[in-house]
């Protein structure tokens, strides 16, 4: 009787999860890790070559942005007052595009990155294991739900937290080094599309989103409503979010002249007009009562561009709290 079939029972079974060597000896995925890469493959293809093209986007508009300024120092014609000189307005002409493509183009599609993570990935996780009838499978598997959806989520969060985390390196760097020390852009951090792309904003964003869209799609079980409330709640949360964001960190508040133009790239959340006897008044107060005539000077609360990073830090610390609650939720769903 041939005994090539059976297994020796001195080798002890690979457990789930863990990588055996094939044939040639190279490492291969086994059990649920190897079937949690190959559901998430086609989400890291997309991932992937999403981060591709950003990068490259990126990396161009660096190049063009060191060469064109390279010849403006070489020439004479980095300083504003030389443009008005036809030979150095030429010169300095090529750094638009570059310009208009991170501020109108790429700015916005980063912003965009967390809803759609939320959307396309976080709310089909689960949501198709429901509508399929496929999550019935892991109570008779050896694995634990616990487990199974700790497998399950690894992967695309692994991914997103490396994708977002090197895209937000990038945007932080071209932003800092060609954009607002460029010669011509005019980018301050906390307008509406560039703050949430710089810094942590991205990365914190794009994992909340994921971990929000997961407690809908175990909610709501059904795909295509899962997505398009997760959408909604992505933008109210942000909404109110940046509703809340200025009491995030102390403002800078000061007295000055009358008219006075707010702090370069700073941002203004509350200017008033200061009467001689030192109250406050609106601008809005001022013209309907005409009674600002005697100001003495304006007071401005504004955040300074270095308010940036504390500012973040504080919002990512919320979002990682609401992340926290998002996935202990999923997970206590996931064990009924």
């Amino acid at each position: 009787m041939s005994t090539d079939v059976l297994t020796d029972p001195a080798k002890p079974a690979p457990a789930p999860g863990s990588t055996t060597p094939d044939r040639s000896g190279t490492p291969r995925l086994r059990g649920l890790l190897w079937l949690t890469v190959r559901q998430s493959r086609p989400m890291l293809w997309i991932l992937g070559a999403l981060l591709l093209l950003l990068a490259a986007d990126l990396l161009w508009i660096h190049v063009v942005c060191r060469h064109t300024v390279g010849i403006l120092r070489r020439t004479g014609c980095y300083s504003p007052e030389s443009w008005d000189s036809a030979h150095c307005w030429a010169l300095l002409s090529p750094i638009d595009r570059p310009n208009f493509w991170f501020v109108s183009v790429l700015q916005p599609v980063v912003t965009a990155v967390p809803l759609l993570i939320g959307v396309f990935v976080g709310a089909p996780l689960l949501a198709q294991e429901h509508e399929r009838g496929t999550i019935r499978l892991i109570r008779a598997q050896s694995v634990s739900p616990v487990r199974w959806l700790a497998a399950r989520l690894a992967v695309p969060g692994l991914a997103v937290l490396a994708a977002t985390g090197v895209l937000a390196a990038l945007m932080t760097w071209v932003w800092w080094t060609d954009i607002v020390h460029g010669p011509v852009a005019f980018d301050p951090p906390f307008q509406f599309f560039t703050y949430p792309a710089l810094g942590v904003a991205p990365v914190a964003w794009s994992l909340f989103a994921l971990a929000l869209g997961v407690l809908v799609g175990q909610l709501v079980r059904r795909t295509l409503p899962a997505m398009f409330l997760t959408g909604a709640l992505v933008a109210i949360v942000h909404g109110l979010v940046r509703w809340a964001r200025p009491s995030f960190y102390p403002t800078v508040d000061v007295v000055a002249p009358l008219r006075a133009m707010q702090p370069t790239n700073a941002w203004l959340v509350d200017t008033k007009t200061v009467m001689p006897d030192g109250s406050r008044v609106s601008s809005v107060a001022c013209i309907e009562t005409h009674r600002c005539d005697g100001a003495t000077g304006t007071w401005l609360s504004y955040h300074p561009s270095d308010h940036l990073i504390p500012v973040q830090l504080v919002e990512a610390g919320v979002l990682l709290v609401l992340t926290v609650l998002a996935l202990t939720a999923a997970f206590r769903l996931v064990r009924r």
